[in-house]
């Protein structure tokens, strides 16, 4: 190792940094944990896991409950998470909350088979949190695995009043601002729901790329009166090495889904996730891009679901065979360390940038669920620089000059 160069960063390392995003505000209410150490202390509608009964009681509580298993389950587990969750008005109406609920933890569990299935080795261990304002959570991490270094598939449900200062950070869109304060008035803060699911999967070879995604939607009371509620999201890629094929695929299947629901989706997306995921002090982005959306309310609320629908049903599609393909790739440790340093721009987006991970912080949200994107490990070293003609300085201009891939 060379001295001055490597900071490894854990979950707990990064805490440190929360509070230049300033105090917690009044959305946030205490959160309890439920894992191994905790379940003795669950409710009876939490108890009862995987499989619909207490058949895997003692496997939950050691913590080793796989995704394998919660996915023969899914219609069952789906039903206790919202009745944990959910209350009486999110079911009612069109139903749109509790659908839109019901399809995250669906695919939640589908894309946590796929990668244990991919993986070969580890399994996902899964922390169910309840919020005493309302709502909670269910936090799939699979660690230390045979490909993956860490992967997470975050879940939460929750609801109660957002305060405006609150509702300003969660979106960039000045109409709904302005709505949302025509509404408040003098209150200051509106009931509110969000349901959403986060992830991000980081394998150990340099040659098998990072992969983001995302997809949130937030309900206000009345919306279908006053029009207060959007949709958000996005899938996105960060290689480490620049294999175009790969890209191209990746790339490829989201313009194929975006396709089904509107040609100016894609080119419209994909220059969102080029600006979004830009780390603005470094002059590049996080990585290659992908889709992001936020603040989608233009349209009949169905159509924005089915998209979001087949937007995180594509994950799997287009990024496990990236993975298949380079997970067994002979690389040097130059090369880790590169994979490493880009990791460092990883975080340092995460938390500088990232809406999600800021809102989440500065609202009191749950640190570990907010924070199960950044990696086990990344390194900085000082004023370092690409060999030019190298492949590091291959990919760094994709970096610094975004591409069109397909």
């Amino acid at each position: 190792m060379r001295p001055h160069s490597i900071v490894v960063l854990s979950v707990l390392t990064a805490i440190a940094v929360i509070s230049a995003f300033g105090p917690s505000q009044s959305i946030a209410s205490p959160v309890r944990t439920r894992s191994a150490g905790a379940l003795t202390r669950m409710r009876s509608h939490s108890v009862r896991g995987i499989r619909g009964g207490d058949m895997l009681a003692g496997r939950r509580q050691r913590g080793v409950v796989s995704a394998t298993e919660a996915a023969e389950a899914t219609g069952t587990q789906s039903s206790e998470l919202l009745d944990a969750m959910l209350r009486p008005e999110d079911k009612s109406g069109s139903g749109l909350r509790q659908r839109f609920a019901e399809n995250l933890r669906r695919a939640q569990l589908e894309i946590c088979n796929a990668i244990e299935d991919l993986d070969g080795g580890a399994k996902f261990r899964e922390d169910a949190w309840d919020r005493d304002g309302g709502g909670g959570g269910r936090t799939r991490v699979l660690a230390k695995g045979n490909v993956f270094e860490k992967a997470g598939v975050a879940l939460s449900v929750v609801y109660g009043q957002m305060p405006l200062k609150a509702i300003r950070v969660a979106t960039e869109d000045p109409k709904i601002i302005e709505r949302a304060e025509a509404l408040a008035g003098e209150t200051d803060s509106l009931p509110f729901f969000v349901a959403s699911i986060s992830s991000v999967m980081h394998p150990r070879n340099p040659f098998a790329p990072t992969m983001h995604f995302n997809y949130r939607f937030f309900d206000f009371e009345n919306s279908g009166e006053n029009g207060l509620w959007w949709f958000g999201g996005g899938t996105d890629i960060t290689p480490s090495y620049l294999i175009e094929e790969d890209i191209k695929h990746f790339h490829g299947t989201y313009k194929k889904t975006c396709d089904k629901h509107d040609p100016e989706f894609y080119p419209k997306f994909k220059k969102w996730a080029d600006r979004y995921f830009t780390i603005a002090h470094r002059g590049e982005t996080r990585g290659l891009g992908g889709i992001f959306f936020d603040d989608m309310n233009d349209r009949d609320p169905e159509k924005i679901f089915a998209f979001s629908k087949d937007c995180l049903d594509s994950v799997v599609e287009a990024y496990t065979p990236i993975v298949a393909k380079h997970k067994d790739d002979p690389f040097t440790q130059q090369q880790k360390d590169w994979q490493q340093m880009r990791r460092g721009r990883y975080v340092e987006f995460n938390l500088v940038y990232d809406r999600g991970t800021t809102f989440g912080l500065r609202t009191g949200g749950r640190v570990e669920s907010i924070l199960m994107s950044l990696p086990e490990t990344a390194r900085w070293e000082y004023n370092h620089q690409v060999e030019p003609g190298s492949p590091e300085a291959e990919i760094l201009d994709a970096f610094k000059n975004p591409r069109e891939w397909v």
